[in-house]
């Protein structure tokens, strides 16, 4: 008997090669912008930035650039952002960019309007007392999802943790998923960003939480990611290829606010806390093998792991049934070696082996829901570990 769900998209999507245009005419809901983007100044350099301001100009909308967020966005750039918006008084955040851009809005939109310290709604799960300020989401990768959903990420360095975070008011109002931004993407970012979107899709459709409509986007994107990721890596300004891949990555992001995420995301999160130069998407492709390996064989995960094979293109029909599992595993891995992120090394970021236990011990702690909730089979802690030992190369 299939179990009670939700699905509940809140956010507007506006999708196509060139919906950026439409900014001059979409209702925005406010009249000041702080547009949040990163510090690596690619937004600027080719244009984007100019455009977001110039369309919200001829709304009458002013705006003020907080451009200081980096690849592992960082608690204590947030709550600056959060001053910025306070002392400029916006009445909405934008957030231009990636994952990155787009997480660290969500964090300046909450701690805008709410007392105290992020790392305090962190670390104690202190009850919000008012909404956020509304998000726009204007998305240049196919990443993370994170323009559709209201979760988030920020790292503290000094407590060596890179923390989720939710609030149900942060929820874009409006996501713009436009993927002639993306075709400037260098073809190593969208290896990896694209690999991120493929393990949010793989980890939840072997989640507790999945449900009909979680299974089908999965799947669906599974799919895309598949056929048009080498694709992209292989030529950026293929604007089929990068639609797309867009399209897989809002399917990722429906997904994740229903389904959740595998214990991998937290695992590879307690690398990236305490090696802050490690590309989320480069932390999972050192994790991935070893990881859906693992689980292959664990609970009733043997037939989802054929389907998604399936979705990959592999005629599993004609495997026996004790090989169906691992040729989604094996798929996958052949993809990796496509795009040139296949032999990545812990090493190579100087990770060492004596760190390991210690990373597992902070992903149980930090990923406590991915772990006993959305698991299908339950590691323990020696198990945790001992996928860190045998990916760690």
């Amino acid at each position: 008997m299939m179990k009670r769900f939700e699905f509940y998209p809140r956010t507007r999507l506006v999708f196509g090669a060139g919906c950026l245009n439409e900014l001059a005419t979409l209702s925005l809901p406010g009249k000041k912008a702080l547009i949040v983007t990163t510090n690596g100044g690619s937004v600027k350099r080719n244009g984007t930035l100019d455009r977001v301001v110039d369309a919200l100009g001829k709304q009458g909308i002013e705006s003020v650039v907080f451009d200081q967020v980096s690849p592992n966005p960082l608690a204590a750039i947030d709550m600056e952002g959060a001053k910025a918006a306070k002392e400029q008084n916006c009445d909405f955040v934008i957030g231009l960019g990636g994952g990155s851009a787009i997480d660290s809005a969500k964090l300046i939109a909450f701690m805008a309007t709410n007392p105290g310290d992020l790392t305090s709604y962190l670390t104690e799960e202190l009850q919000q007392s008012r909404p956020s300020l509304p998000i726009v989401s204007i998305t240049t990768t196919s990443g993370t999802g994170s323009e559709l959903d209201p979760f988030a990420v920020a790292s503290m360095p000094e407590r060596k943790e890179k923390i989720g975070f939710f609030s149900e008011t942060n929820f874009p109002k409006i996501a713009i998923v436009d993927p002639e931004l993306m075709v400037s993407c260098p073809p190593r970012f969208t290896a990896l960003q694209g690999f991120d979107t493929l393990c949010h899709l793989s980890e939840n459709y072997i989640s507790t939480q999945a449900n009909p409509i979680t299974e089908m986007l999965s799947l669906k994107g599974i799919e895309l990611v598949g056929k048009y990721l080498p694709r992209a890596v292989e030529d950026g300004s293929d604007l089929e290829a990068r639609t797309q891949l867009a399209l897989a990555c809002s399917y990722a992001g429906y997904v994740l606010f229903s389904a959740g995420t595998g214990s991998q995301h937290p695992m590879e999160h307690s690398l990236s806390a305490y090696h802050e130069d490690i590309p989320h998407g480069a932390g999972l492709a050192m994790l991935y093998e070893t990881y859906f390996t693992f689980f292959a064989d664990k609970a009733d995960n043997a037939g989802r792991y054929a389907e998604m094979a399936k979705a990959m293109g592999v005629d599993v029909d004609r495997l026996p049934e004790s090989e169906r599992a691992m040729a989604y595993v094996k798929a996958v891995a052949e993809m990796m070696k496509k795009i040139g992120i296949y032999d990545l090394k812990m090493s190579d970021y100087g990770i060492t082996r004596e760190e390991l236990v210690k990373f597992a011990e902070d992903a149980r702690r930090t990923g406590v829901g991915s772990f006993e909730e959305n698991d299908r089979y339950h590691l323990s802690m020696e198990e945790t570990v001992g996928i860190y030992e045998r990916a760690y190369k």
